[in-house]
């Protein structure tokens, strides 16, 4: 499967870039600077096309057969910046996909975002930016996945995980094991249509998604 992936800069980005170098997936890197194609390239893009998210995105797209938006503006930044890339960014690459004919659409979310307004009020722009971008995707009509990892950490990744559709509003998981399961769900039927939060857990990747 070709897949384009939003984000591959960004720290999930940098991490799924070397997963996908040992699965069968082939991966075009979205860079917004020719000077970052040399290295995504050595972590394991197959190929990089440049392009920014707060435009279009159409053409670069072209030929691919499935979507991972992982680019964020974190949840520290102005919410100017929130909506630029987490809100409109996003939106704007799901209307691309859906008029290149690509299916297939996996966001990264974050854990809260189904309930923006009950998150801490100091992350509240950041939550109700991603919880836009997921209902657009949602009703877009696509074969989305909607992933709403727990906080973020730089640990080495486990490969074990829990996953829920009920909300959790804690926990922790490595973004080395967020860009485990954003290949995985590539690859489990169970995921399509899905909304899951995550977090380190006791259940290997695999299995925990396909119990969804």
């Amino acid at each position: 499967m070709h897949v384009f992936i939003a984000g591959s800069n960004g720290q999930i980005g940098q991490h799924l870039l070397r997963e996908m170098a040992d699965s069968d997936h082939e991966a075009r890197a979205l860079i917004r600077h020719p000077d970052q194609g040399p290295e995504l390239q050595q972590l394991g893009a197959t190929e990089t096309v440049l392009g920014d998210l707060e435009k279009d995105c159409s053409e670069a797209m072209r030929g691919c057969d499935a979507v991972i938006f992982a680019a964020g503006s974190g949840p520290h930044t102005g919410p100017d910046k929130t909506i630029d890339v987490d809100q409109d960014g996003a939106i704007r690459l799901i209307d691309s996909a859906s008029a290149m004919g690509i299916k297939r659409f996996i966001i990264v979310s974050s854990m809260g975002a189904g309930e923006p307004q009950n998150g801490p009020e100091k992350l509240r722009h950041y939550l109700q930016a991603k919880h836009n971008a997921d209902e657009h995707l949602i009703n877009s009509g696509l074969n989305y996945t909607v992933v709403r990892p727990g906080q973020l950490t730089n640990d080495e990744g486990t490969g074990k995980v829990a996953v829920s559709a009920e909300h959790e509003s804690v926990g922790r998981i490595s973004r080395q094991d967020v860009a485990r399961v954003l290949l995985a769900t590539l690859d489990t039927s169970t995921t399509t249509n899905r909304v899951f939060d995550v977090v380190s857990g006791d259940v290997p990747i695999a299995e925990a998604l396909e119990k969804l």
